[in-house]
């Protein structure tokens, strides 16, 4: 499986159920990066959606504790059911929020990490790919800047 994640200069994935920070390039870099792929994500993430709903052009899988029917998505209730129906897709992606991002790291072996290099308060964090002796920086795929704020779009993959 494959994760996708913007983080702070204090590796900060949000605050409040949120991002502080959303640039418009690491959006379409989203965009671009998830359509067509399987997406795994945790209710709460799911609320902060537009409209509360799935993302269109790609299958939803929610991760959730409760039991929960959603329209239009995947519900499972473990890592190791949404890895078994992650099986089943070409691709998968896992998409947040932060405790969806705890419980799939262990099974994913990519990782883009778009860096904002901004440090807003945040409340939850994604772990630290750069201190992580089984994660290596691949590549840097772009380099940029939006409202005065750098950024870097980044392919880590898991080494061990």
């Amino acid at each position: 499986m494959e994760l996708i994640v913007a983080v702070y200069d204090d590796w900060g994935i949000g605050a409040g159920g949120t991002q502080p920070i959303a640039l418009s390039a690491d959006r379409k870099f989203f965009r671009e990066t998830t359509k067509g792929a399987m997406v795994i994500v945790g209710r709460k993430t799911l609320a902060d959606f537009p409209g509360g709903k799935p993302l269109p052009n790609r299958v939803n899988v929610v991760l959730t504790r409760q039991n929960a029917d959603i329209a239009d998505v995947v519900v499972c209730h473990s890592p190791e059911e949404a890895v078994a129906v992650a099986q089943t897709a070409q691709r998968a992606m896992v998409i947040g929020g932060g405790s969806v991002y705890k419980q799939l790291l262990p099974y994913c072996d990519t990782a883009y990490v778009t860096k904002v290099h901004a440090q807003p308060e945040s409340d939850t964090f994604f772990p630290n790919l750069d201190a992580d002796a089984s994660w290596k920086l691949e590549q840097v795929l772009q380099l940029g800047e939006e409202n005065g704020i750098p950024f870097e779009m980044c392919l880590y993959k898991r080494i061990s």
